[in-house]
């Protein structure tokens, strides 16, 4: 079974307007949509939508979490979430005019009790299972929360993904995660510097790899992926030709792609290809992509 884990869900409410958002004055939207995610969500979905069962954990809170648990459920996803006693899960504002303006909500707070909850379900995984942990931690939850779940199952044949930035990430590479999936922005970031040529990425994904990573993928937004095996090969390629509309949950799309392709073939330049495929796919729609897209698409690569 593939597990995600979304510490902080939400719903994205999103507002489009044909006019300029003028700031203190009562302001008219053209239409509004919802959509129920977070990155482990979205991770879940894109593979629920390739046709591969998965469980969604994490933290839900008041009549929002309940909402995201039914959407969620309602996508044939299994939704395994610890409820939490105060609060009410994120409604993050999405406000599309001449400009985008965005407002993220913080989020309920996350006691002891429940992370241990969460915790308890991480620690009935069985060796063959792969844990994907994704996104930034609340401020409610310890530091090193990612570094204690993946302790939890450490000891156990479980293939450890973690779609995470900076410090949250090199933390983690002493448990020699299965998958990690930095931008090529995040991966200079790392290690204070601008990364220009494939090259100097290739360089500084095995400096990762050095760290304790097995397998680094790195994405490129139009300039395409870049996986570097934990075998020493190097796999790059292209994006397909598509009307970019979307950004949101293209990462978290190439994390669920490059899982299902692995999970299916066994094989990383197939994988890599998946992942391009969902990650385009879903910035090509308006919402997270569909199964028959991102097929379409992997058939034409």
């Amino acid at each position: 079974m593939i597990y995600t884990v979304t510490f902080n869900p939400a719903i994205d409410y999103v507002v489009r307007m044909s006019d300029e958002l003028l700031p203190g004055m009562t302001n008219r939207s053209d239409s509004e949509e919802c959509y129920f995610g977070g990155k482990g969500i979205n991770v879940s979905t894109i593979l629920q939508n390739l046709g591969i069962e998965n469980t969604a954990l994490g933290f839900v809170a008041g009549f929002t979490g309940k909402a995201i648990a039914e959407s969620v459920k309602g996508k044939g996803i299994h939704a395994d979430f610890v409820e939490l006693p105060e609060g009410i899960s994120r409604i993050n504002v999405k406000i599309k005019g001449a400009a985008e303006t965005e407002i993220n909500a913080q989020g309920p707070r996350i006691p002891e009790e429940a992370q241990q909850k969460l915790f308890s379900k991480i620690n009935e995984l069985k060796d063959g299972d792969v844990l994907i942990l994704a996104g930034s931690i609340p401020n409610s939850l310890p530091s090193d929360v990612y570094e204690k779940i993946i302790a939890l199952v450490n000891d156990r044949k479980i293939e450890v993904v973690v779609d995470a930035t900076k410090d949250l990430l090199k933390n983690v590479l002493k448990y020699h995660p299965f998958l990690i999936k930095p931008n090529n922005h995040e991966l200079g970031e790392m290690f204070g510097t601008v990364l220009k040529t494939d090259d100097e990425i290739e360089a500084h994904a095995k400096k990762l790899q050095e760290l304790g990573a097995r397998n680094v993928l790195i994405s490129m937004a139009g300039d395409g992926a870049m996986l570097i095996s934990e075998d020493g090969q190097k796999f790059r390629i292209g994006v397909p030709k598509g009307q970019v509309r979307n950004s949101v949950g293209a990462g978290d799309s190439m994390v669920a792609g490059f899982i299902a392709g692995y999970h299916k073939y066994g094989d990383y330049d197939k994988a890599l290809k998946m992942g391009t495929a969902a990650g385009s796919a879903t910035a090509f729609s308006d919402d997270l992509a569909t199964g028959q897209a991102i097929l379409d698409l992997y058939n034409n690569l």
